[in-house]
């Protein structure tokens, strides 16, 4: 995994990507009884679990400086290639980065390799976002960089004693990527909310522009409102976020 792409657009990321605590607590549920952890793909340290030792592999250096005071000791380094040696942690922990690994398989072998009791991971499914208002009505091109390869049930199938649980997004995420964003369509015109986005990064100035556009008029025609004001009353959605735990056999 290359962080060449975080160290080009995450310059704010730890502004926007702030941890919700209640995605947080589901996270912290899926690693139970674990007293250390590897967070591969760690970023700026969102949803890193207080209650652990926590060590990091990040392999940006932007995400690295963004790291605030006092958080787990960061090593620099891919998930392709975890420098610890077997066996070094309770439970080995991924969240919303296995799409960026250059080797999926490989990097799941290093987390089986230096993890004993589980193995927790934070993936999309792809298929709720089809009906995601942000996807469907337009950014379609977002869907084409969420891959199956990568989806809970996938990850849940190559896992041992793998299971992919559903992670409801709530209302008002303060987590904000892309499809937390499923009750506030004005973000989407924020050019420091959409800046730390990699799936942002990847869609077509041509594509940006017109969602944008198209957004804007159904915003202003009361299109928009019609159809999805219902959601600003839900208070979380299924947008395909999933929780996948793998319980290691000691």
């Amino acid at each position: 995994m290359s962080g060449q792409t975080y160290d080009r657009i995450g310059r704010n990321y730890r502004g926007v990507r702030k941890p919700d605590p209640r995605i947080a607590a589901r996270i912290d549920a899926g690693l139970g009884d674990a007293q250390t952890v590897v967070n591969v793909g760690a970023g700026t340290g969102s949803y890193e679990p207080s209650v652990c030792r926590v060590t990091a592999v990040e392999p940006s250096a932007e995400m690295i400086a963004q790291r605030p005071p006092g958080s787990a000791s960061v090593v620099q380094a891919s998930a392709e290639e975890l420098p610890f040696d077997d066996d070094s942690f309770d439970a080995a922990l991924a969240i919303m980065t296995v799409h960026h690994w250059s080797d999926l398989a490989a990097g799941l072998a290093e987390m089986q390799r230096v993890a004993h009791r589980r193995i927790v991971v934070v993936t999309f499914d792809p298929e709720p976002l089809r009906d995601l208002w942000i996807v469907r009505d337009y950014f379609p091109g977002m869907l084409n960089l969420e891959s199956d390869h990568t989806s809970g049930h996938r990850l849940a199938a190559e896992l041992p004693e793998g299971r992919s649980l559903p992670l409801p997004v709530p209302r008002d995420c303060s987590d904000h990527f892309f499809a937390a964003l499923w009750d506030r369509p004005e973000l989407l015109f924020d050019d420091e909310t959409l800046g730390p986005m990699w799936v942002w990064s990847r869609l077509s100035e041509e594509a940006k522009r017109g969602g944008r556009e198209k957004r804007a008029e159904d915003l202003k025609s009361g299109r928009w409102q019609e159809r999805y004001g219902h959601l600003l009353t839900v208070p979380e959605l299924d947008v395909g976020l999933r929780l996948v735990v793998s319980e290691l056999s000691e």
